[in-house]
């Protein structure tokens, strides 16, 4: 079923392949019942910035950067755009991501926390993801080794010079987007009033995170299919291997065990679950979404962050697990920081609760009014 789901051509990352993200499961609100889906008005753009050069001295002439828009920028007396959110996907995925109705129902509609009446919101298609350059456009492995810094930079080049924003309201990131967040508060930190940071650490990837990121881009170069990355087809069983170890990483185990008690309800949802995934994904693409995070480690200058920053993780993040310690050491660093970890419940879904905005509305909520400029 898998092998065939990723040899398909269908349009657009389904959310459950995409690595980092959440798992397809109805969202759950305070009333138990699901948000409805909206068709947002978005906007595309594509900014291309000339001679983009990556911090291994690798340079591309041009780095095309595609991205999302909602909602209407508002400018103040200086003529600064001041109501520019910007929300930040996860690994593997792409700006559309954050439109699915569990996270943008209830958070962008009138009088939620983000309105889009209220607000300019904007989501990029981050380099080597979605609609932005990428090393399957033709440069396979010769495209150049981009990080998290260089997706930061370039994010900030794009809002500067494409959109014409200088300051932003807000930074929103999930899972590859929370990481990003704690790179935005270092290296630009007057440039967003807040951040939330959700779903992550601000510390190495390293551990079992490493070791399954490892595996899944092992498991596409040990694929006799794969030719170095000059295939003339995907490596599926390499493909297969490293989508079944994400979908197991990113999984919520009450979630799963209320839904598939038995041996054949378990696989059922499997087979269902990856019948609705598309396209396959492209092996080149998903070894730079790993291989991303080698250098990832904004853990010794969280002092730089001066804004307030509302963090905000799982207990049942197989990912970032809470046993490891690691936010109760690092959170004190953070000058206005709070963080938070929310207790396993029926609404949580793993890695995943980061785009179950019902769970942690409130929270963003609180962070809104804490920076708001007096």
């Amino acid at each position: 079923m898998l092998a065939a789901l990723l040899r398909r051509k269908a349009v657009g990352l389904g959310c459950a392949l995409a690595f980092f993200l959440p798992l397809a499961v109805p969202a759950q609100t305070s009333s138990n019942v699901a948000p409805a889906a909206v068709t947002w008005p978005t906007k595309d753009g594509v900014y291309t910035i000339q001679d983009f050069r990556f911090g291994t001295g690798e340079s591309l002439p041009q780095l095309r950067l595609h991205y999302l828009t909602l909602g209407t920028p508002h400018r103040d007396a200086s003529g600064h755009v001041d109501n520019a959110v910007l929300l930040l996907h996860g690994t593997g995925g792409f700006a559309g991501n954050l439109l699915v109705p569990q996270f943008s129902t209830v958070l962008f509609g009138p009088g939620q926390p983000l309105d889009t009446t209220k607000y300019f919101l904007i989501f990029p298609d981050d380099i080597g993801h979605g609609h932005s350059s990428k090393p399957s456009d033709g440069l396979h492995m010769r495209f150049p080794k981009y990080d998290y810094d260089d997706m930061v930079r370039s994010q900030h080049q794009m809002l500067l010079e494409g959109l014409q924003v200088d300051h932003l309201r807000l930074i929103l990131g999930t899972s590859m987007g929370c990481m990003q967040s704690f790179v935005w508060g270092e290296t630009y930190p007057d440039f967003a009033d807040a951040l939330m940071p959700l779903a992550c650490l601000p510390v190495p990837i390293a551990g079992r995170n490493r070791m399954m990121r490892y595996m899944a881009i092992q498991a596409v170069k040990q694929d006799p299919a794969w030719h170095d990355g000059d295939y003339a087809a995907e490596p599926v069983d390499g493909l297969r291997n490293a989508a079944e170890l994400t979908f197991v990483m990113g999984s919520a185990p009450l979630y799963l065990q209320k839904v598939a008690p038995t041996k054949k309800a378990a696989e059922e949802y499997i087979d269902d679950y990856l019948a609705k995934r598309g396209p396959p994904l492209d092996a080149n693409d998903m070894i730079y979404y790993y291989d991303a995070s080698r250098n990832y480690d904004p853990s010794g200058h969280l002092d730089r962050i001066k804004v307030p920053v509302m963090w905000v993780n799982s207990a049942d993040d197989y990912i970032n697990p809470p046993e490891l310690g690691i936010a109760e050491k690092y959170a004190p660093r953070l000058a206005h920081g709070k963080f938070v970890l929310i207790p396993i419940s029926d609404a949580t879904r793993g890695h995943g609760t980061h785009t179950q905005a019902a769970v942690w509305k409130n929270y963003l909520v609180e962070l809104l009014a804490e920076s708001a400029k007096k």
